[in-house]
């Protein structure tokens, strides 16, 4: 897709009355930012079988959800103010297409929170290549020209971690759990889809720390002969083992800032809602960026708005 991608299925799937929504959460198509598609299409690997697609998003709620002191909320005090942080809508199916659909939406702070702290899946969506992206906007653009602000050394340790989680999937062999699994565990003595997954997030990691960069479909081929059964359970354990100890090594000589400025990410955010809801000068209290960051701020919307 395009910068200017607008082909939502989110939004779509709401007019066609395939997803219900009631009119207190229009907003959430209504205000779509971003929308991509996940999954192996992402990483670019050929999953002809598969028809489930998965979705994620975020999208910017009403301004008093973003502010919740602008309803006269004092925090401590009384209810708590409405708040969204995520909708999800699971196996929604286009018979049109014989497609089965996965939606996760997020509020633009929980996107933002989440991507933050080196969630692998958010990180991958924030990632996505271009022709994934089927809604765009000029707050993800602003984001996205952003986003190597979110890479840091703390992606060794989530990304070894969801990779160690795989690593347990696949030595519990789940073919009684997930008869789905049953012909592949059958056919190559593992899972094979868990296995790709196990090598994608290592070297999605090892791409972070050597480059400080992300790009998600760069080893396809390795991702496409591993889901093809071209590598034994004995190779992938190999693999695994020895890259495990080469990025013990790469994450000390790794020039990856140690942890994201949250103060620098908190500023995109703001900068973000500013693009959607217009100056904030009445709205929040910034005594340590001062008036000139509020002015920067106006002349970033002047120059989306034109």
């Amino acid at each position: 897709m395009s910068k200017g991608a607008n082909s939502s299925h989110f939004v779509k799937f709401v007019r066609k009355g395939l997803i219900e929504l009631p009119p207190a959460l229009r907003y959430v198509s209504d205000n779509l930012m971003y929308e991509c598609i996940m999954g192996s299409e992402a990483y670019g690997c050929r999953d002809r079988n598969s028809s489930d697609r998965d979705i994620v998003g975020f999208t910017i709620p009403r301004k008093e959800m973003v502010f919740p002191h602008l309803t006269g909320y004092i925090p401590g005090f009384g209810r708590k103010p409405e708040s969204f942080e995520q909708l999800q809508r699971h196996h929604v199916e286009y018979k049109e297409h014989g497609l089965t659909y996965d939606f996760v939406i997020y509020g633009i702070v929980k996107y933002f929170h989440l991507t933050m702290q080196n969630n692998p899946n958010m990180l991958d969506s924030l990632f996505a290549p271009r022709r994934c992206v089927t809604k765009s906007s000029s707050v993800f653009e602003h984001l996205r020209s952003n986003r190597r602000l979110f890479l840091s050394k703390r992606s060794y340790h989530t990304f070894r971690g969801y990779a160690c989680a795989q690593l347990a999937k696949i030595k519990k062999k789940t073919a009684k759990r997930n008869p789905k699994r049953a012909e592949s565990i059958e056919k190559y003595g593992y899972d094979v889809k868990y296995g790709y997954h196990l090598i994608r997030l290592m070297l999605e990691c090892e791409q972070i720390l050597s480059s400080g960069h992300l790009v998600l479909d760069r080893d396809s081929k390795v991702y496409n002969s591993i889901r093809a059964g071209e590598w034994s359970l004995d190779r992938l354990m190999g693999w695994f083992e020895a890259k495990e100890q080469a990025m013990e090594e790469l994450v000390t000589k790794s020039m990856v800032r140690n942890s994201v400025s949250e103060k620098a990410i908190g500023r995109v955010l703001m900068e973000c809602l500013e693009i959607h809801f217009g100056s904030l000068r009445k709205v929040i209290v910034l005594p340590e960026m001062g008036n000139q960051i509020l002015n920067d701020l106006e002349t970033l919307i002047s120059r989306y708005r034109r």
